[in-house]
């Protein structure tokens, strides 16, 4: 008799969720990205994109949480391009485009994470980077974070809410120490320090602000990271919604503080363009602590700084690793991705995977990982599954809805726009990557789906 695998157990409440979603969002993305993020229009405007990106987001945060309160399950976007879209015929390539992309994207995020620890560890030793990409030694650093990320998360759900709430603490300290020390050491002058004629209006303004709007986008990813783990949320009508909104709010708010605390103490002048100033742009923020109160001080913040990255890129393999297994178990990806652990239920065929793909990510520029998987993801996961939330209002109107997006459908064309105008000021040769990635999965699809005999191939398929 074949063994049936034990079910995903709901453990997650409202506080953990909150803060699985928090310690995705901040991390160490802050902490990297200003100096990417100051360079794209070379000065205090480049914060224009920032605002542009929370503009693309909190509508965005409403069609997560219609989605997920109504889906709830883990997968995620998954589920509701499969739904919206057909579960027996188009449904089927949306989800499986969607897995393709995601194998792209989503060990690039994590990856970000693991050359942030390597570039602050730069600070106390002196090494790990060079010429934008990893020395031998800050290779051997990724790799062992890597590996350490992958042995925290070898554990069940309700440990691991635990471990999310501890992680979440430490970065709520590190964040503390800059809002803190920023706001009692600010300095407009330096804050606001533009350059000669700021908002003259061209291409390249446009061009700089996209890629600005990228960076802000990039810092806010993990708002929805709760809805990976839908199976496994207690109440998840309300728990979702709740989770995810509060999480961008409050992050917002916090990113506001973090970016005009540091530059109001470190003038954003010493390190633009970023690529050449890493002796300030790859540790910004332990320069900032270090101008405050010393090196001992500042390398402390920099031991912080590489716990918040930790917290950050487990919280996205934990939610990641149940996208893969959700697909499993539909049938619509290799089945070995499917199983759970025998004794300690989660998917740890889906986590080893991801986890090594991660690893191997963060052997690229970090400016190259942030544009690629913020492109690889726009048409078919945010703009999809905005599509996929007009189709099942109209296919499934009856379907239980306990959260519903205020003041429909406006959000929806807010955030669409906004999404689509980021795309297109995307580098060209990003652009084609990510539209050659799709095409690629079209045919892979159909490849699959004809040795499957699945849809379009199956005359039943969609009956």
């Amino acid at each position: 008799m074949p063994t049936v695998a034990a079910p995903l157990e709901r453990r997650l409440t409202l506080f953990p969720a909150t803060a699985l979603n928090m310690a995705n969002m901040i991390g160490v993305g802050p902490f990297i990205t200003i100096p990417l993020l100051m360079s794209a229009l070379g000065g205090p405007q480049s914060l224009l994109g920032w605002l542009v990106a929370l503009a693309i987001t909190l509508p965005d945060a409403l069609v997560w949480s219609e989605l997920g309160a109504a889906l709830p399950g883990s997968g995620g976007t998954y589920r509701w391009l499969r739904e919206g879209f057909g579960p027996r015929t188009w449904g089927r390539l949306m989800a499986f485009l969607f897995i393709w992309q995601f194998i792209i994207s989503g060990p690039m995020e994590i990856a970000s994470g693991y050359i942030g620890v390597a570039q602050y560890l730069d600070y106390l030793w002196p090494g790990m980077t060079t010429g934008g990409g990893l020395t031998w030694k800050g290779g051997a650093v990724v790799v062992g974070i890597g590996l350490l990320n992958i042995g925290l998360l070898w554990r069940p759900i309700g440990s691991l809410g635990k471990l999310m709430v501890v992680l979440w603490a430490g970065i709520m300290l590190t964040v503390a120490v800059v809002l803190v020390g920023g706001a009692m050491n600010f300095d407009p002058h330096k804050a606001f320090d533009f350059p000669a004629n700021p908002w003259a209006f061209s291409s390249g303004f446009l061009l700089g602000l996209g890629a600005a709007a990228r960076v802000g986008l990039y810092d806010f990813l993990g708002y929805y990271d709760i809805c990976y783990l839908g199976d496994e949320v207690k109440d998840p009508g309300r728990t979702i919604p709740r989770s995810v909104i509060t999480s961008l709010v409050v992050v917002a708010v916090i990113y506001i503080g973090i970016n005009l605390g540091i530059n109001g103490v470190v003038s954003w002048r010493e390190f633009v363009p970023a690529d050449q100033h890493p002796e300030i742009a790859n540790f910004i923020a332990s320069v900032f602590v270090e101008r405050l109160y010393g090196r001992t001080a500042a390398g402390v913040f920099t031991l912080m700084v590489v716990w918040t990255a930790l917290g950050s890129v487990s919280a996205l393999l934990l939610g990641y690793s149940r996208i893969p297994y959700a697909a499993a178990q539909d049938g619509t990806f290799f089945r070995v991705f499917g199983r759970l652990h025998p004794t300690k239920h989660f998917p740890h065929v889906s986590l080893l995977v991801l986890g090594g793909l991660s690893i191997a990510a963060s052997f690229v520029s970090l400016g190259v990982v942030i544009d690629t998987l913020i492109a690889a993801r726009i048409l078919i996961q945010f703009v999809g599954q905005i599509v996929a939330l007009v189709l099942l209002r109209r296919i499934a109107p009856s379907l239980p809805r306990p959260y519903k997006v205020w003041l429909y459908p406006l959000p929806l064309l807010v955030a669409g726009a906004g999404w689509l105008l980021v795309f297109a000021t995307t580098p060209p040769k990003v652009i084609g990557f990510a539209l050659g990635a799709m095409a690629l999965g079209v045919i892979g699809y159909l490849g699959w789906a004809k040795a499957t005999a699945k849809w379009p191939f199956d005359p039943e398929a969609a009956l």
